[in-house]
């Protein structure tokens, strides 16, 4: 009898490579059924991204859970809900392998009957929107009306805003000019 959730596990991890068609680099399951690494390319096999697969995330994180328990002789029984959450709401930038490797470090770590994935390693995906991302123009701006509001407005000498920023007075004076920082109060000190 076939575990599914053994399959769908292997499959996952090993799309990426079937895709690439690596020759030396040719996973377990290939190899059983002699698939040639020089057609592999003949019928690419596109699978999305774990982070837009968040329903396969359970099945992947109860599989790779038993799998490393029983690895290592330990007996997992339970992962917590907010645990469960945690690892659904992630953005997964590395895709199935980044999430094994992240429950099999949590098996190893469990004392208990409990998985214990350390959450702070998976931190919800942040959503970034055009509004929240600043022009280089904006940042640059901030920057130096920060630098002006820790020296009290003091853009020249040893303890002025130039010397902080690591450039020459005329130089920030002209990048000022340039970013409409006119006086003191653009500073928020007058």
């Amino acid at each position: 009898m076939v575990d599914a959730a053994a399959v769908l596990a292997h499959l996952a991890l090993g799309l990426r490579s079937a895709r690439c068609g690596r020759a030396g680099r040719l996973d377990p399951l290939r190899k059983r059924v002699e698939l040639r690494g020089d057609r592999v390319n003949v019928f690419p096999i596109v699978a999305p991204p774990l982070r837009e697969r968040r329903e396969d995330i359970p099945l992947l994180v109860r599989y790779f859970a038993q799998k490393y328990a029983r690895r290592m002789n330990k007996a997992i029984d339970t992962i917590p809900t907010e645990t469960m959450e945690a690892l659904e709401q992630w953005g997964w930038p590395g895709n199935v392998r980044e999430l094994e490797n992240i429950i099999e470090r949590a098996v190893i770590l469990s004392a208990g009957p409990v998985l214990r994935v350390p959450l702070a390693e998976v931190r919800p995906a942040r959503e970034t929107s055009v509004a929240s991302v600043a022009t280089l123009e904006a940042a640059e701006r901030d920057h130096i009306l920060r630098a002006l509001r820790e020296t009290k407005g003091l853009v020249g000498g040893p303890r002025g805003a130039a010397t902080l920023l690591g450039m020459k007075r005329t130089t920030l004076q002209a990048r000022m000019r340039k970013l409409g920082i006119t006086s003191r109060r653009d500073a928020g000190l007058a």
